[in-house]
């Protein structure tokens, strides 16, 4: 029985609107250009805080483990940081479809450090939570900066950027894209020239994983020759998503209502402010 008292967190999903590399620091982190947008199509996470200091998570997640689980480790790596006594029960309901570059784990754990802030009453900074989310991956910080961003660096120099927000139609191919082969492809572009946010603004940028990512998944490939049709198809970070903007949602609904009829995939509106930072 759901317990009355629970509270329900969204968790974004995110696009890239390209994603260049431009070099390699020498830990060995690529250096990226990219834009992140926010989507209205969420996770959401139900957060039930604990007495006795557990944290777990209580559903069942296919091939991702609880230990392993990006919220079971931020909300870990967040008790451990402030010295809290609390801890909390994780339920997730997935809609981010997994391995498709819309960052749905790494909204995941954002998501958790921002709710556990409060309902733990911790009262920490924003600057602090960043922080604490770098250490959780990449694409974390800017699901908890919470306005559409330029990103460089790893992905943690974040400057809020101003969009239009249009209707995207999003196709999830049956597959799901092993991130670290991706980046160890010998044709890889990893020396970008730095592109400036006017240049991206006036149609400057691509995502330099698309044509390796299409090369070795013919789902993916299936996807971009289908949608572009319609519009422009891109990939979301190293994939596997597609996706194509739309100036309104009922353009948006016509085309997905056309996809073959085993593709899953949905129709989301652009977002510049992430739904999470008006959830209190």
């Amino acid at each position: 029985m759901v317990s009355p008292m629970r509270e329900f967190w969204p968790a974004p999903g995110k696009l890239n609107l390209f994603l260049h590399i431009t070099g390699k620091r020498a830990d060995g982190y690529h250096l990226l250009q990219t834009v992140f947008q926010f989507l209205d199509y969420c996770d959401h996470l139900s957060l039930e805080p604990r007495k006795d200091g557990v944290i777990r998570r209580v559903n069942v997640i296919p091939g991702v483990r609880s230990e392993d689980d990006l919220t079971v480790r931020a909300a870990t790596l967040l008790k451990t940081h402030t010295g809290s006594s609390r801890g909390v029960d994780i339920r997730i309901e997935k809609k981010l479809p997994m391995g498709g570059g819309l960052g749905g784990g790494s909204s995941d754990a954002a998501t958790t450090l921002y709710a556990l802030n409060n309902l733990w009453g911790l009262e920490m900074e924003q600057q602090e939570l960043l922080s604490l989310a770098m250490c959780l991956g990449a694409d974390v910080p800017v699901f908890i900066y919470g306005t559409a961003a330029w990103a460089e660096g790893v992905g943690e120099v974040l400057t809020s950027i101003d969009l239009e927000e249009p209707w995207y139609v999003v196709i999830a191919p049956s597959c799901q894209i092993n991130t670290a082969d991706i980046f160890q492809a010998p044709e890889l572009t990893r020396d970008c020239q730095a592109i400036t946010i006017g240049s991206f603004l006036s149609g400057q940028g691509i995502n330099v994983f698309e044509s390796i990512v299409r090369r070795c998944y013919p789902q993916v490939d299936q996807a971009f020759v289908w949608l572009g049709q319609y519009a422009k198809a891109r990939m979301s970070g190293t994939g596997a998503c597609v996706y194509a903007s739309f100036d309104n949602r009922a353009a948006a609904i016509e085309v997905f209502c056309q996809r073959p009829q085993d593709w899953q995939g949905f129709v989301a509106r652009g977002l510049n402010q992430s739904p999470l930072l008006n959830a209190r």
